[in-house]
């Protein structure tokens, strides 16, 4: 692991209207290789952070760089950012009228300008890598629920991005299909990617994750490695949600 942070979140604050503070002031760095796994109450602030990551949500004040690139400046070309810095969403977002493959290649094709037998040679490999090389011609519609976000993972993987944002992965999924997809992250975390992640799979956490980031009310409560925080909370509000969800 790289000492160096990949990602540097530097005094966060995300306001919706005069009421709703998301976040209040968050400082993260997050290394290279590094695992990172954010639980917190529902309206804790977790996701408005991840997705602040890749400005899917804009700051109301506050940076975020991914290496020196800045994120928060609108001067900065989100795109090129965006290519460094791939997403998994809770709802998978697939198109439905592509197939598996398709929805792989769009994004190298179109953004990259990636040939089309290179794009399709890479999406077939992709799609092996997460156990679904049978399914490329196959739609969304057609694909179970942890087939559709192990597509979506290869989706991500097409870019070649230095870190992976996990938006609540499995919890549109039935219980039989959560293992398939942490799986593939599992194997993606032992392969040295980096990987922040808001879920509350804490058998992924203790398996994969370097840290573990409590958030309550838009703030970092505490953080540590998976055995300090579920074993010895020092917090009381830490004490008090893992009572809930252990």
């Amino acid at each position: 692991m790289n000492d160096k942070p990949i990602i540097r979140i530097q005094n966060a604050v995300k306001t919706f209207g005069r009421d709703i503070h998301a976040l209040k002031g968050v400082n993260l760095e997050i290394k290279s290789g590094e695992v990172v796994l954010i639980i917190g109450p529902s309206g804790s602030g977790k996701s408005t952070l991840l997705r602040s990551v890749n400005r899917l949500e804009t700051l109301t004040s506050g940076n975020i760089w991914i290496d020196d690139d800045s994120v928060t400046d609108q001067n900065s070309d989100i795109r090129k950012i965006r290519e460094e810095v791939g997403m998994v969403f809770q709802s998978f977002n697939l198109f439905k009228h592509l197939t598996a493959l398709e929805n792989i290649t769009m994004a190298p094709l179109t953004v990259k300008k990636t040939s089309k037998k290179e794009a399709k040679e890479q999406a077939r490999q992709l799609l092996d890598r997460v156990g679904l090389g049978d399914k490329e011609d196959a739609y969304p519609g057609q694909l179970s629920g942890g087939q559709q976000q192990r597509v979506a993972i290869a989706r991500a993987l097409a870019m070649n991005p230095r870190v992976i944002l996990f938006d609540e992965p499995t919890s549109a999924l039935d219980p039989e299909m959560i293992k398939e997809v942490l799986d593939v992250m599992l194997d993606l975390a032992k392969e040295g990617m980096t990987m922040l992640v808001v879920s509350h799979e804490m058998g992924f956490a203790k398996a994969a994750a370097d840290r573990v980031i409590f958030m309550d009310d838009g703030n970092i409560v505490e953080e540590g490695t998976p055995e300090e925080l579920f074993s010895h909370p020092k917090e009381d509000r830490t004490k008090t949600f893992l009572q809930h969800i252990l």
